[in-house]
């Protein structure tokens, strides 16, 4: 089975005679057999062929070991070992079962980590490293840290329930995995900018899964490795202990961005500070972090609850309500466009979920919808990457796929549409396919999906449409919209 190659390559990597080699890089790194064995830490050797030749004398199958993602293929080499050269984390999931790899490369090479692909055992989404062991340490609260040497490192000083997402960004699915083990999480993000900029990006995603959230400064030191080493597990203990409250964390960054020596850019704090103050529902709570935040920031209380409540009715100043009459008007139209426009949007995000799920459907579809018919931006430029990696006979990887919309933040400004694209995106590669329907019934579907895409499309080239050549292609492609049956 695929799980026997994961174990049997864990193996492999632990008792290779060379282990020796990264037994000094791990030492010099300050960590100990107790903990280099808890962890499973091994070593890949410099030659690029000796996985591929160890499985393949346990009988294991060209086809299973491509699947497992531990090799990669060439018309030159063949199929060669992804990963040597390089110290080995193996990747556990909750139930202590082997399912990737992550490798930092000896010496000077490129790339400095290297990770497993996602297989079938092995999605980054919805496994945390280190999870297996933080689970057990029993603590109402987990250490969210950015990479396998900081959790190691704290693990090692007693800090059992640090854990990290997968070399990729942290995802609604990584928070709600969380929250059935614990009620909080400190979030230990390295120091620097970029550090900061992932604290800015859990945070919401933490608090939206129903968790408390607090931030711990390491400053002056990077990462908790670097803490610990420097100041010792007691000073870290304390830091935990003066972590502040994530809502809190996020309004000081955003003070750090404006100049209060200017009134303009004090005031536009204020309103900034005022907008995310609405992200309370409950006014008791709203209350209390409009006082928290005044008295931190030298801020009238009673103008700034004033500039809360005026934002929550969404008036300007001077600004009047509307007639009842009027009221309702609005209403009745803002509804039913927000209603078309999550019908539009919905059937383009399961489309692009089945494309990805069933690439083998490609070629039945492709000269009928195209990326150009998805009208959400961020769905029009996933589905350009999806037809690319189709086109060249490329397998889809959600986590790749998913980078390319991860949030920057350029000269620390918070880009609050990029945030909302990147959380689009995610929901795609985790909508439900109808895993307990027929395989019928999953073509019914996938080709509806496909019908309802186009139509939308179609409707709205229809109105600009003046020449009869056009007009008739747009018949055209409705009647092959009908007959249209997708095979899986």
């Amino acid at each position: 089975t695929e799980s026997s190659v994961e174990r049997a390559a864990f193996d492999y990597a632990y008792i290779n005679e060379e282990f020796a080699v990264a037994m000094k890089y791990l030492t010099d790194r300050g960590l100990g057999e107790e903990t280099i064995k808890k962890f499973g830490l091994g070593y890949s050797d410099k030659y690029s062929d000796d996985l591929y030749r160890y499985l393949k004398s346990k009988k294991y199958s060209d086809e299973l070991l491509r699947e497992s993602g531990l090799f990669n293929v060439d018309e030159r080499q063949g199929m060669y070992d992804k990963f040597w050269n390089r110290v080995i984390f193996p990747i556990m999931d909750v139930n202590n079962r082997v399912i990737g790899f992550g490798g930092r490369v000896m010496g000077d090479g490129l790339p400095k980590y290297l990770n497993s692909p996602e297989t079938k055992l092995f999605d980054k989404s919805r496994n945390l490293y280190g999870l297996h062991a933080a689970k057990k340490a029993r603590k109402d609260y987990f250490l969210l840290c950015e990479g396998y040497m900081d959790v190691i490192a704290l693990h090692q000083a007693g800090f059992t329930n640090a854990v990290a997402s997968l070399g990729t960004a942290f995802t609604p699915q990584h928070a709600i995995l969380m929250k059935r083990y614990v009620q909080q999480v400190i979030l230990t993000f390295d120091s620097d900018n970029a550090g900061i900029n992932a604290a800015l990006r859990a945070i919401p995603i933490l608090k939206n899964a129903g968790l408390s959230v607090k931030v711990l400064n390491m400053k002056p030191h990077k990462d908790p490795d670097e803490f610990i080493k420097a100041e010792g597990a007691e000073a870290y203990e304390e830091r935990i202990r003066q972590a502040q409250n994530g809502f809190l964390f996020e309004i000081g960054v955003l003070r750090s961005r404006y100049d209060f020596r200017d009134p303009d850019r004090k005031t536009a704090f204020q309103v900034e500070t005022a907008k995310k103050l609405l992200e309370f529902e409950d006014e008791m709570e709203r209350s209390n972090y409009i006082e928290a935040v005044a008295l931190a920031y030298d801020i009238n209380a009673v103008e700034l609850r004033r500039k809360v409540n005026q934002m929550g009715a969404g008036l300007l100043p001077g600004e009047t309500w509307s007639t009842p009459v009027q009221e309702n008007e609005n209403k009745r139209r803002e509804e039913k466009k927000r209603q078309k426009d999550t019908s539009d949007k919905k059937a383009q995000r399961m489309l692009l979920a089945w494309m990805a799920a069933y690439p083998s459907a490609y070629e039945q579809i492709k000269e009928l919808v195209m990326p150009s018919d998805f009208t959400v931006p961020g769905y029009q430029k996933l589905a350009q990457m999806i037809y690319e990696n189709l086109e060249e006979g490329k397998e889809i990887n959600p986590s790749e796929l998913t980078s390319h919309f991860i949030v920057q933040y350029p000269d620390g400004a918070a880009d609050e549409g990029a945030e909302q694209e990147y959380k689009m995106i995610s929901e795609v590669f985790h909508t439900g396919l109808g895993e307990s329907v027929t395989k019928e019934e999953k073509e019914r579907i996938f080709s509806d999906l496909v019908r309802k895409v186009k139509s939308d499309s179609l409707r709205l080239a229809g109105r600009d449409v003046s020449d009869l050549a056009a007009f008739q292609e747009i018949v055209k492609t409705q009647e092959k919209l009908r007959r249209l049956q997708i095979k899986l």
